[in-house]
């Protein structure tokens, strides 16, 4: 009785003892892989290929509105950047609509950043506080230090008197925006220096009105707060019972 045996042959890349589990094994350490070139049309789509296949990576040669030349990887139905960390993330540019309004500020590596309202939350002008004067603590100022003023204002306004009416705290702490079935809840007064940081593109951005709210009070003077005048970047401080505008920020 003959018998017979089938062998097959395993072949790597960069070395002669490649590993059975592996389809491809690059152990070089003076060489690079150079992945397939393509120019990226968009977030969404990419030419020439035609499909979306999740863990597919590519160069991007293209410079579009949307993305940036670079490494990007496919999830199955959309492009992303990679980072240095070899995950995804999406990369925002000021102006672009997204993450419930509109990108004003973004950090370094371009994943996040803070976005405002499309639109005043105030038509008419609102007061700074809720009916009682009194010093609610909420001097933070600099990037994100508008979350925690909101909360604080929201909190000593109970505790010192609050009449019940909105203010400018708390009408953006109650705002919520849906978009795209997703729905954005945690807004909030801009501090001062994220209230300037949005004068700074009330170009790019648009809609506004004359003298808006920040959510830093005054350093010991219980009745004021700071606003800034959108006309010539000018930011002062008033009485908290004026009506000035009030346009609501996020974090992202």
């Amino acid at each position: 009785m003959a018998l017979s045996a089938s062998t097959f042959a395993q072949t790597g890349i960069g070395t002669t003892t490649p590993n059975a589990s592996a389809q491809l094994d690059v152990s070089s350490t003076t060489k690079g892989f150079l992945p397939p070139r393509v120019a990226l049309t968009g977030s969404t789509s990419a030419s020439p290929l035609a499909a979306h296949v999740a863990g597919m990576v590519v160069y991007n040669t293209a410079t579009v509105s949307d993305v940036t030349p670079g490494l990007y990887v496919n999830n199955g139905a959309a492009w992303t950047l990679a980072t240095s960390s070899g995950s995804s993330a999406t990369q925002y540019s000021v102006g672009d609509f997204a993450q419930g309004g509109i990108v004003f500020w973004v950090d370094a590596t371009g994943e996040h950043g803070l976005v405002c309202a499309k639109v005043d939350q105030s038509t008419g002008g609102m007061r700074w506080y809720a009916g009682t004067n009194g010093d609610t603590q909420a001097k933070g100022d600099g990037i994100y230090a508008g979350k925690a003023n909101t909360t604080i204002i929201i909190s000593a306004q109970v505790a010192i008197g609050d009449d019940n009416a909105t203010y400018a705290a708390r009408m953006c702490n109650e705002l919520q925006i849906t978009e795209s079935g997703i729905t954005y809840g945690d807004w909030y007064l801009p501090s001062k220096y994220e209230l300037n940081l949005l004068y700074l593109q009330r170009t790019t951005v648009g809609g506004f009105a004359v003298t808006y709210w920040s959510s830093t009070e005054v350093d010991n003077d219980s009745e004021q707060a700071w606003y800034q005048f959108f006309g010539d970047g000018g930011q002062d401080y008033d009485d908290k019972d004026l009506l000035f505008y009030v346009r609501a920020v996020r974090a992202f």
